[in-house]
């Protein structure tokens, strides 16, 4: 699934850093002036912080603090100088150095150069463009067609069967650089992005291979503590046990579910795919509700957002068991599933043992037909 803007700079690694270099980010965009803003987004300390500069014969620079290891953020522009645009933006890696960036028209088509870092990531961007292109030609399609289009199960059939060939080479690409760039930064922030779509049996070695450096660095060394997690819930291990309060105060357990097959529905009111996505898991509850089948909700919602929790559990229609403990990303079961970007699932068998990952759409409804036959 392609994830815009937003959704990485919320997943971006948290950092609570030492001081120790300088860096320097400047450049030119064509020859814009006020009240264009060139604006500057990474996260620090939990927190996403931002800086702006107003655009001088398309001139900008900015200056900061980092630590040993480069910090990944993102340069957007605005014309209008009214905040962050998110329509025409740039990756770069903070680190000590001097980095610039160069372009005749816009930020996404600027030139990176200057620091290791940013050269290597110049070195994916080439690398990864057969998916950005596909990914583009995609959502042009989807554009163009019409809303009675749109609606139509071929058309979404065809369209999901299409992103799903994209995510695939999208993950090809990112293994082969990982693998052939094991001391770059970057090779450890892919790793991570994968971790989302890809087992523990295949992401341990590609972690496992990147040199002492990067594997040793902040960001490394919280990654290592994750695989354990990860581990825990690989397919074909059995399903951790765990208890959370459901929408009327009551304490369930997943235990209390053994003898059927349970989906572990990972989601949140606030989060934008989870809702798109809630129609397939509603009509895959529906058709096998009769059968040794149900679904347990755990949402990710914050503190004090109860009532948004509800209100999304009764618009969209959510029939089966909810569960929260309302604490945004610090849910106390989410992070022993090592779940870090929703939504997510886990399908579980009678006897709590893991037989499916992240099973959305068509896929979960093969996944139970293969299981139950055609109903």
């Amino acid at each position: 699934m392609k994830k815009t803007l937003l959704m990485v700079l919320a997943a971006l690694p948290a950092l609570a850093f030492a001081q120790t270099g300088k860096y320097t980010v400047q450049g030119t965009i064509g020859a814009l002036n006020a009240p264009a803003k060139i604006y500057l987004q990474f996260r620090q300390s939990g927190k996403v912080l931002t800086d702006s500069v107003v655009l001088k014969d398309g001139k900008f620079q900015f200056s900061g603090t980092v630590g040993a290891s480069p910090v990944m953020g993102y340069l957007q522009l605005n014309q209008k100088g009214t905040g962050p645009g998110y329509k025409d933006y740039k990756a770069v890696y903070l680190e000590q150095g001097t980095i610039t960036v160069t372009s005749k028209d816009t930020l996404a088509s600027a030139k990176v150069d200057g620091t290791k870092t940013n050269l290597e990531n110049t070195k994916y961007d080439i690398s990864h463009k057969p998916v950005d292109d596909a990914y583009a030609a995609l959502e042009a399609k989807m554009s163009a067609a019409s809303d009675e289009v749109k609606k139509s199960d071929a058309f979404v059939k065809e369209n999901a069967k299409t992103e799903k060939q994209i995510e695939w080479q999208d993950n090809q690409i990112n293994k082969k650089f990982i693998q052939d760039n094991p001391d770059s930064f970057i090779s450890l922030n892919l790793i991570q992005s994968l971790a989302y779509s890809t087992d523990y049996v295949d992401i341990a070695p590609l972690f496992n291979d990147l040199t002492p450096a990067v594997k040793g660095s902040e960001n490394g060394k919280k990654f290592a503590e994750m695989l354990p997690k990860m581990k825990a819930v690989a397919l074909g291990a059995v399903a951790p046990e765990f208890a959370e309060t459901d929408t009327a105060g009551k304490v369930v357990s997943l235990s209390s579910f053994r003898g059927k097959y349970v989906l572990i529905d990972f989601w949140a009111s606030w989060c934008g795919p989870c809702r798109q996505e809630n129609p397939n898991v509603v009509k895959a509850y529906n058709h096998y509700k009769n059968q040794k089948f149900t679904i347990v909700g755990v949402s990710l919602d914050r503190p004090g957002a109860k009532e948004k929790w509800l209100k999304a559990i009764h618009t969209d229609g959510l029939a089966w068991t909810q569960l929260s403990d309302l604490k945004f990303w610090d849910s106390k079961t989410a992070g022993l599933y090592a779940v870090r970007a929703i939504p997510q699932n886990f399908l579980l068998d009678p006897d709590g043992k893991i037989i499916g990952k992240n099973l959305r759409g068509e896929d979960l409804e093969n996944k139970l037909e293969e299981i139950f036959g055609k109903i």
